[in-house]
């Protein structure tokens, strides 16, 4: 994100101006949201407010933190031209525009012209290689368990059959609406149920299309804010939570069991949340309700961007983060390495934390073949490891050196990142604070080997077989990237006794 860039540009555009207030306004909106991003992914707690109490809801988050892999998916028109979703439509935001970007440059970098095309692409957008089957598939083999699709972006374009506006893409302006998926959002819930993964949903709070929020007679804003004073004009502001309200509650009717509301963009408290969130657990009971930036029991978990804390967190959080560097497709995409992809994953976890990564696909309906052989790679760990990333929790001091330390149970988990060019584990691996309990078997995950260890002081050195960790002698790696010890029953020193009852 480039919020420092955004909020300087923002201020020097509106300097003098009659409408420096009102604009200064929104900006400072945004940026108060930035920080409380920022302050989470520092790992301080921002103020919370009243607490979550529903026995269904506290459910459903204990059972978010056991799923640790999710997937995001970004899509839309804007995919056509290889674009950034929504944010090339702020004329603040010029780092969304860049002279890379050929739509932009062959507009001679006109706002106005490439403003009204940009909302226009939705009359272009048929997207006949869509095949969510596919994607679900890709997800399952590549060890997620959760999805969150964008079904609607700030540029205002829904990816479901909403009746509230023509701007969606199954209204007949939208070429694809006539093919029998065209109720994207569905097709994409259901196909990923059918492989068991949970089903989330993510939903931008404003809507840069809408006349009651950006009003077109008004100077444009299109931030997080409306470009108007709502205290001055309740009723526009009251007819635009209505129509926010009831695109919602057609995703929560309509598209199967939700596990996750995530809303995007919504700063200030008039959003009338009580009845939202009201409104959706009627429907949906147990929902997790993500009100992002919000704080207090409508941010049931926090979602650093971008970011992974330092430090461990006393409260349930989701790193959102891209595999490649766009949130949508972009055909120049550089996608991180598997090898870094599972590194996040395992540090992520470590800390307590779940990774949402997000893919973009592209204009024809495709996941990137890019992204499609990261995941494969990553579900391949994790068919060796992933005991020691599902339904973990952290346990201090978390990691020594390249050592990350996760818990299930009385089990503790020595997972060792390899370093650059590694693809066999470390003949030993020593940690200074954790040992095996009397009675215990220590082992090598996806071998189900065991494995010889002697006490060091308060923690433990582990040998690995020659036969695994030597290359010169050794067979073939039978995992790359990481490779977990599991200790049946750990001591871990400095440590309160646990709980016997205790699970995780």
């Amino acid at each position: 994100m480039t919020m420092r860039t955004f909020f300087t540009t923002q201020t020097r555009a509106f300097r003098n101006t009659a409408w420096a207030l009102q604009r200064l306004a929104s900006v400072t909106a945004v940026l108060l949201l930035f920080l409380s991003c920022c302050a989470t992914a520092l790992g301080v707690e921002t103020p919370d407010g009243a607490t979550e109490t529903d026995p269904a809801v506290l459910a459903n988050l204990e059972k978010f933190q056991d799923l640790k892999f999710g997937l995001f998916l970004h899509w839309g028109p804007c995919t056509q031209w290889g674009a950034r979703i929504a944010w090339p439509l702020s004329e603040s935001q010029t780092w969304a525009r860049p002279d890379d970007l050929p739509a932009w440059t062959e507009r001679g970098k006109n706002f106005e012209v490439f403003s009204r095309d940009f909302f226009d692409l939705n009359k272009t957008f048929n997207p006949v290689r869509f095949d969510p089957d596919k994607w679900a598939k890709a997800a399952a083999d590549g060890g997620v368990k959760y999805v969150m699709f964008v079904t609607k972006c700030h540029d205002g374009f829904a990816l479901f059959d909403t009746k509230q506006s023509a701007y969606s893409i199954t209204d007949p302006s939208c070429p694809f609406h006539a093919h029998p998926r065209a109720n994207v959002a569905k097709e994409v819930l259901d196909a990923f149920r059918r492989r068991g993964i949970r089903a989330g949903v993510y939903f931008s709070m404003p809507d840069w299309h809408h006349p009651d929020f950006e009003d077109p007679d008004l100077p444009k804003a299109r931030l997080f804010r409306p470009n108007y004073d709502v205290q001055k004009h309740p009723e526009k502001w009251e007819r635009y939570i209505g129509f926010m309200h009831r695109q919602i509650e057609e995703l929560m009717t309509g598209y199967g069991p939700i596990d996750v509301l995530w809303l995007d963009g919504g700063v200030g408290d008039d959003w009338k949340t009580d009845e939202l969130v009201a409104m959706a657990r009627r429907h949906q009971p147990g929902i997790l309700f993500v009100h992002r930036g919000a704080g207090g029991r409508y941010e049931n978990y926090r979602t650093p961007e971008q970011q992974i804390p330092a430090r461990a967190l006393p409260y349930a959080w989701e790193t959102c983060l891209t595999m490649g560097d766009r949130w949508a497709h972009d055909p120049q995409d550089y996608y991180k390495p598997a090898r870094e992809l599972i590194h996040l994953i395992v540090e992520i976890t470590c800390k307590g934390g779940n990774l949402l990564l997000d893919i973009g696909p592209d204009d024809q309906g495709r996941l990137p073949a890019e992204s499609v052989a990261r995941l494969e790679e990553i579900g391949q760990w994790m068919r060796a490891n992933g005991e020691a990333i599902y339904g973990t929790r952290p346990v201090a001091p978390y990691r020594e050196g390249r050592v990350c330390f996760t818990r299930k149970g009385d089990a503790v988990y020595l997972i060792h990142l390899a370093e650059l060019a590694q693809v066999r584990p470390p003949a030993t691996i020593a940690v200074s604070s954790i040992q095996p309990a009397e009675g215990a078997e220590v082992t090598l995950l996806g071998k189900n080997l065991p494995l010889e260890w002697e006490k060091r002081g308060d923690g433990m050195v582990v040998r690995i077989p020659e036969r695994i960790s030597c290359p010169l002698r050794g067979e073939r790696p039978y995992c790359r990237h990481a490779w977990t010890v599991k200790i049946s029953k750990a001591v871990v020193h400095g440590e309160p006794p646990r709980d016997a009852n205790r699970t995780k």
